[in-house]
């Protein structure tokens, strides 16, 4: 007879452990999204920095002049 209680216990433990981590995984993973995204945009934003900058070098030397003074 306890054999099945515990039996029962530990398996709505089992139970409870893994909707726990399913749902801690999906909250985790929510919070990221949002984060990811603002990364993301900073990193296009230098990109597109980094290209405006070698784009004018590239013209100031195709010209012969000289960017730096």
């Amino acid at each position: 007879m306890t054999v099945i209680i515990l039996l029962g216990l530990l398996m709505g433990l089992l139970v409870g452990a893994v909707a726990s981590a399913r749902y801690l995984r999906q909250e985790i993973a929510a919070n990221m999204g949002p984060r990811l995204r603002n990364i993301e945009q900073q990193l296009e934003i230098l990109r597109a920095e980094v290209n405006l900058a070698t784009e004018t070098r590239l013209a100031a030397l195709n010209r012969g002049i000289d960017p730096r003074g």
